[in-house]
């Protein structure tokens, strides 16, 4: 009897050290798989695009990827220099030039697709008139700016504005052309959205 018992339980024990294999079934296509018919074709035609061999037959592809937008903190270098660009504006103005509306187009649609992003404002002027004079037209440069992108559909509370006026000139000699550079209204992406 001891020895049945002593039997009995070995048999145990090495059952529970026996290292096991589990298998899961898996099915020959995944339930949303489409399946293309090839009954009736006598020549195998190429499988378009968007479609896959499995073992003899068309099968459409699972599209498993799903592509996520960068958030502010990813934006590339050349993503900020391709769509933020500077507009400009005429001597003493602050109205929106005809051949800057496409570019505010391109930054009205870049914000509507990425929720997360807030942008400032940055009105800018040429070194001519005082610095009050300017701090004043560089507010209302940025403020023309922000009125025209929200008249493209962006939220208002994603855009603050604050002006520079002649403070931070991006050229620095006495010329038309370099007095031009400077008349401008600059876009400063707020990371994560704040």
């Amino acid at each position: 009897m001891k020895r049945l018992l002593f039997l009995i339980v070995s048999g145990l024990i090495v059952l529970s050290c026996t290292p096991r294999t589990v298998t899961t079934p898996q099915p020959a296509t995944m339930p949303s798989e489409k399946k293309a018919t090839t009954e009736g074709m006598e020549k195998k035609q190429p499988i378009e695009k968007g479609t896959t061999e499995i073992g003899g037959e068309e099968v459409a592809k699972i599209e498993t990827a799903e592509i996520q937008e960068p958030t502010a903190a990813e934006l590339s270098a050349k993503e900020r220099e391709e769509i933020l660009k500077d507009i400009h504006f005429d001597f003493d103005k602050y109205n929106i030039r005809d051949q800057d509306k496409p570019i505010l187009r391109k930054i009205a649609d870049w914000l509507l697709s990425r929720k997360d992003v807030k942008l400032v404002i940055e009105g800018h002027c040429d070194e001519r008139g005082t610095n009050e004079y300017n701090l004043g037209l560089g507010d209302k440069r940025a403020t023309a700016t922000k009125d025209y992108l929200v008249s493209l559909g962006v939220p208002e509370n994603r855009l603050q504005t604050v002006s520079y006026g002649e403070e931070r000139p991006l050229c620095t000699e006495h010329t038309e052309s370099c007095w031009q550079q400077n008349r401008r209204a600059h876009f400063v992406v707020i990371e994560g959205g704040r």
